[in-house]
């Protein structure tokens, strides 16, 4: 179950934008995702360029929440930004080699 701001399940908007492999519990994540970030009603003024942008940074959001995926720092903190609001219940929790690394340290 994902909550977000605008849980529009009936807005055809984004399902365009789902990607065949896409299970169901990822894409009700990434689609809160890009309703968060398009203005409502705004959706046909979107230029080509910012509509791919949004759609690879909703991407790079899934990809770590879901898969463990790992970016650069500042992208990593602009996605989390662009996600605040957004509750995936039931996410995976991914451990990093370093903190794997300092936890067997101690």
């Amino acid at each position: 179950m994902v909550k977000g701001d605008r849980e529009e399940a009936g807005d055809p908007f984004p399902e365009r934008f789902r990607a065949y492999s896409e299970n169901d519990k990822h894409w009700e994540a990434r689609r809160a995702f890009i309703l968060r970030n398009v203005p409502a009603g705004e959706e046909a003024a979107l230029c080509p360029l910012r509509m791919d942008q949004l759609l690879s940074l909703s991407m790079v959001w899934a990809n770590h929440l879901f898969l463990g995926c790992s970016y650069n720092k500042d992208l990593l903190d602009k996605v989390t930004e662009m996600a605040e609001g957004i509750v995936v219940e039931d996410a995976p929790h991914f451990i990093t080699r370093d903190e794997l690394m300092r936890k067997n340290q101690h």
